[in-house]
């Protein structure tokens, strides 16, 4: 029997949480076989092609679907990634495969140069990786892991073993990135925050002189269509930017581009909750961490919210003042179980209203503005739908116990999932598969909507507890 029958067969055998429909059986075993396609050995990479690395949030992500195959690997791939963490607690936004040619993935490792640029900082000296971050999901992927199959978890000592990384990480980002003095956390690159080439960097990036296009090459187009992927002038100033961090050995303080954004702030809270049910299942107390994360959701509001748009948006701090762009971005807040009932109802309306047409004219949620004049359905983080953002607000509504709303964005998760070959990202009318296939977090994200049963109840983050399809899970 291969590996992925291996893996398929051990989800039928045991007792799990919820099995999927024997409708989706076939969905089922088609995402078991993307990750284990795309699995090396000691983690996943998002697609065999464009991305032949370990990718931070990805792996956060990654880790929440494969715990429902096998809880084991799902616990690796976070300790692997966590064994790359910086002295000074940043986790690398990519870790790097000695065994990739330099050439396959830009910016490889000769450009990061962490070993040497990032000595100061404490970056590892035995494994190459880049100097940025992304967003911190992996607080929250460690603890459904751990309820996946906390017998396992336990006699492996998993969460004693990520907590003080974890708590480190947080520490990073909470001392070394408040560059507005806020309480918000600042990102210095828009590869920190995923989103790439979003409407809400065009007038923070337009400061920033682009590397010249002679100085990179750009490896992306070898397996993406050019206009599903950022533009070269967009590339030039990432280069810029990172050459500049790297150049300065990777200090923040005085960073070009600094931006407060509501998403990776919103996931900064949700694993701050999830940290502190770590700490009790470890013993230690965790209120302090729920009242940090309680007023993180308060400065997230005082400082991001924009009641004219119904919605959060980045603050620029170099540029003073909020960044007139709707993003997918400014929805994800909807995350969190302690934000004001008035703003929930306001997220909802603007879920659903003209700008992103969920349920009328998009199925899935667009990355940006239907109605912005940036908008492009096929350009990266300019409009497509992505896979991730949706399933983080499915579990937005599910939380604030919106379950119609939900039920049918996992359905068209699914089902736009199961149609595209798990596609890394889609036209938000079409549907049509935009950028790569086979993509990691695609294919886990949708196995985890396969463990949750229609209908039913999440609450994901906050104090109490979780639903079902969180505390029961299968033995690798």
């Amino acid at each position: 029997m291969d590996r992925t029958a291996q893996l398929t067969a051990r989800v039928t055998e045991r007792e799990i949480a919820y099995d999927p429909p024997a409708a989706y059986t076939s969905l089922h075993v088609r995402a078991a076989e993307v990750l284990e396609a795309n699995w090396t050995g000691s983690s996943t990479v998002p697609s065999r092609s464009l991305y032949p690395h370990q990718w931070s949030w990805d792996s956060a992500f990654i880790a929440i679907g494969l715990r429902h195959l096998s809880p084991l690997r799902a616990q690796t791939e976070l300790e692997t990634l966590l064994a790359a963490q910086w002295g000074d607690g940043r986790v690398p936004h990519i870790v790097f495969n000695p065994s990739v040619p330099l050439d396959a993935y830009f910016p490889s490792p000769d450009f990061w140069r962490s070993s040497t640029a990032g000595r100061a900082a404490g970056a590892p000296r035995t494994v190459q990786t880049s100097g940025i971050v992304q967003p911190p999901v992996h607080a929250l992927a460690a603890w459904l892991v751990h309820c996946a199959d906390p017998g396992l978890s336990r006699a492996r000592g998993f969460l004693a073993g990520v907590y003080p990384r974890l708590a480190a990480w947080h520490r990073y980002l909470l001392h070394r990135r408040d560059l507005g003095g806020g309480g918000l956390v600042s990102v210095v690159h828009p590869w920190e925050q995923g989103m790439d080439n979003s409407p809400c960097w065009d007038a923070p990036l337009a400061r920033v002189t682009p590397a010249p296009a002679r100085s990179f090459r750009r490896a992306d187009l070898d397996h993406g269509a050019a206009e599903d992927r950022p533009t070269d002038l967009d590339y030039g100033r990432y280069v810029r930017l990172a050459s500049d961090y790297r150049d300065a050995g990777y200090a923040d303080g005085d960073a070009e581009f600094a931006v407060e954004d509501p998403a990776f702030n919103a996931l900064l809270i949700a694993s701050e909750h999830a940290l502190a049910r770590i700490a009790g299942e470890l013993g230690a107390p965790g209120t302090a961490r729920h009242a940090r994360a309680e007023r993180l959701t308060a400065a997230l509001a005082e400082r991001l919210w924009d009641p004219a748009s119904g919605m959060f948006l980045c603050r620029d701090l170099r540029g003073g003042g909020l960044v007139p762009e709707r993003s997918v971005s400014g929805l994800v807040p909807l995350l969190l179980p302690g934000l004001a009932r008035e703003l929930v109802a306001a997220l909802v309306r603007t879920l659903g209203g003209p700008h992103f047409g969920l349920g009328s004219d998009t199925r899935l949620v667009p990355s940006y503005d239907l109605l912005g004049e940036a908008f492009d359905p096929h350009r990266y983080w300019r409009g497509p739908a992505w896979f991730n953002t949706s399933w983080l607000l499915e579990r937005g509504l599910r939380t604030h116990g919106d379950r119609e709303r939900a039920d049918a964005l996992r359905e068209a998760v699914l089902s736009l999932a199961g149609a595209t070959g798990f596609a890394e990202y889609v036209d938000p009318y079409t549907g049509e598969a935009c950028g790569a296939t086979g993509f990691g977090w695609t294919a886990a994200l949708t196995l985890d909507l396969l463990h949750r049963p229609v209908g039913h109840g999440v609450s994901p983050t906050g104090p109490g507890t979780f639903d079902r399809s969180d505390k029961g899970g299968d033995r690798a």
